[in-house]
Parts: structure tokens; sequence; C-alpha cells
């Protein structure tokens, strides 16, 4: 892993290790992979795991390095999430979230970006603990919500992309915001993709025509 992030290619005048690179672009592949409901989702986003795990520690940011350790637990969980909901006509079974699960959802996300915003101030695990903090709680609460086959997940990972975006620059990790700015165009399409499934699964079948 060190001779992966000891060297670098120089992309639009930055220093991007092989490792960061490789990370993030298995990072995109899951995000392509995810839109098409695919189990290779998961195996690509664990080699994504390792290798971010090693950039994130060696930028100092506690709160995304310690994310990958946990996504990539659920990970494990996910691929055989995955592989018992698979509907015959639509492929993975995919649905819109109650209004019970999305209040969960989003008290889970709000207590859990105080707690570990607090927690890495504490432990000055992070020189940016708020948006540290948010950007782990809201992936994990992405990928829970991915492994339930929730069209929702998309759109908790557009508002982690939203504050990855300028943490990453302050970090002077370009090329990740740039793969983040990526992420959120797939990302859309990725919700606007599952939308429709949905909405075809919850449609009531045909009653056919009686005959005469």
């Amino acid at each position: 892993m060190h001779v992966l992030l000891d060297h670098y290619l120089v992309l639009l005048g930055e220093r991007v290790s092989y490792a960061e690179l490789l990370g993030q672009l298995c990072a995109l592949a899951v995000v392509f992979l995810a839109e098409r409901r695919t189990l290779w989702t998961w195996p690509v986003q664990v080699g994504a795991t390792v290798l971010l795990f090693a950039v994130y520690t060696s930028a100092h940011l506690g709160g995304l390095a310690s994310r990958q350790v946990v996504i990539f637990a659920i990970s494990v969980y996910g691929w055989w999430a995955w592989t018992r909901r698979r509907d015959p006509v639509y492929g993975l079974a995919v649905r819109r979230a109650t209004w019970r699960e999305r209040a969960v959802l989003l008290a889970a996300v709000a207590a859990g970006t105080v707690g570990v915003a607090l927690l890495l101030g504490a432990l000055h695990a992070s020189w940016a603990p708020w948006p540290d903090a948010w950007i782990f709680v809201g992936t994990l609460a992405a990928f829970a919500a991915q492994g339930l086959g929730l069209v929702e997940f998309w759109l908790v990972w557009l508002a982690v992309d939203a504050v990855g975006v300028p943490l990453q620059i302050a970090s002077g990790l370009w090329f990740s915001a740039a793969v983040y700015v990526v992420f959120a165009v797939l990302v859309v399409r990725g919700w606007l993709a599952w939308g429709r499934t949905a909405t075809r699964r919850a449609a009531p079948e045909p009653t056919g025509t009686p005959s005469a």
C-alpha cells in the first residue's frame, strides 16, 4: 500500500497518488454498478474501502478513514442482502421508503453526526470534525439504505457530495473533489432509474380484458 501512496500522477497540476486514483475510480464504478442493480456493486466497494482508508489516513481525516472500516462491514451485509432481494422481472427489488423509515433515517443521521463530530473533536482526529462527521454518518446511512433497496439512498448521497466537494478541496485532494462532482451526476441518474423501477414494481398488475 505504501507504494501506491508514495507514487503519483500529476493531473491538472496536482499530485494524485495511485491509491487515491484507484480508490476513487473504484468508488465511481460502485455508483455506476449500483444504478444497474448488479451484485458486482459490493465486491468493487470492498476494494475501494481498502484503498481510500489508506488515502484518508495519510491526509489526517479520521472520520473519512474510519468510515471505510464500517463501509467494509456494510458492504458484506449489502452483498448478502441483495442476493435475497431478487425480483424475477426487475432484478434487485427496490422500493420507496415509508414516511416512518424516512423519519428514522433523518433522526439517525442527525444524532449520529452530532455524536461523531464531538468524538472527533475530543480525540483531535480531524481538523474539520463537523463536515467530516456528516460525511461519515451520511455515507453509512446511504449504504444501509442501499442494502435495503430504498430509492432514497441516492438523495442521501447527494447531500454527502454537497459537503464532500469543499472538504476534499480544503484537504488538498483535488482529484477526489472532481470525482465527487462526477458522483453527483451519476447519483441523479441512479435516483431516476431506481425511481422508475420502484414505480413499475408498485403498479397494480393488469387484470386483462374479459372475453366476450
